[in-house]
């Protein structure tokens, strides 16, 4: 048995492949291992994987997760994974391989996230060939959940959000401006809480014209600091993956058009076209 997983700041899509080629689906919370150690990770499996997986039957673990980029922090998330499932190989990779495989396969091509944050690269159709660093959602992380969710309680720190939009954030989340900055500057994953409002965003049903103008300026600033700084980069199809991409996608497909590029593939996870990706190629072939 098998299982791919795909790995997110905030949720983990799971998917056990058995000896029979039944897939068995399940989430855990994300685990970005710049926010959470080892031990931090070890703990949260053991109590959230489901009670009946049976772990020492599982031969290969092929875990893609948001931070894994260098051999240093692919390691954090490495030996948790090797702690819980003692008798597997484990191979860790980047969230952006994840989502290249899931959305090009074997062809290369540009591939985005957009999701809790961002990140963007050109695939060769085995491995990214170029990224340009997000930022991160402190520095940069244009277009995501928590660059949206940023600029919706900025608006609400400032005085900015129209008069109906205050009145229902405060009904829905009673947060005072102290307590927006407390969350932001003194709890842990902060990232989390800020893309948390892109969901009121995409809800809110009053003044609809903010809510749009709020994630329009969001996938333009994507476009303008991140997108058009590749290569030829309207040559390529634009193909995304992320919660945030998929469900605001009639506002990204406009701007996609707007800066010349044609849309390809967008989609919700990667988890379904990974677990395919994964069955055509052994292990040793990625």
């Amino acid at each position: 048995m098998i299982i791919i997983a795909d790995g997110g700041s905030t949720k983990t899509n799971w998917c056990l492949v058995t000896e029979e080629g039944k897939k068995v689906y399940f989430n855990t919370e994300g685990y970005n291992p710049y926010f959470s150690s080892t031990e931090y990770i070890i703990k949260s499996l053991r109590e959230t994987l489901p009670t009946d997986l049976e772990k020492d039957d599982i031969t290969e673990v092929n875990y893609y997760g948001a931070g894994c980029s260098t051999p240093e922090v692919r390691k954090i998330v490495a030996d948790a994974m090797q702690a819980v499932f003692t008798k597997s190989k484990i191979y860790i990779g980047h969230d952006l391989l994840a989502a290249a495989r899931a959305l090009l396969g074997n062809t290369s091509g540009f591939a985005a996230i957009l999701g809790t944050g961002t990140n963007t690269c050109l695939y060769d159709g085995k491995e990214v060939v170029q990224n340009i660093d997000s930022g991160a959602y402190i520095l940069g992380d244009e277009g995501s959940g928590c660059y949206i969710g940023k600029k919706l309680l900025v608006d609400y720190l400032r005085g900015y959000m129209p008069e109906a939009v205050r009145k229902l954030f405060w009904d829905t989340f009673h947060l005072t401006p102290d307590d927006v900055n407390e969350q932001v500057y003194t709890q842990p994953r902060a990232n989390r809480f800020c893309a948390s409002f892109s969901k009121f965003v995409y809800d809110s049903p009053v003044n609809i014209e903010y809510s749009r103008n709020i994630v329009r300026t969001s996938f333009e600033d994507f476009f303008r600091n991140l997108v058009t700084h590749y290569p030829d980069y309207q040559k390529y199809t634009f193909n995304c993956i992320g919660s945030v991409g998929y469900n605001f996608r009639n506002v990204l497909e406009e701007v996609i058009l707007e800066n010349g590029m044609v849309v390809g593939n967008i989609i919700r996870s990667p988890i379904d076209n990974l677990v395919k990706y994964h069955l055509e190629h052994s292990l040793s072939q990625i």
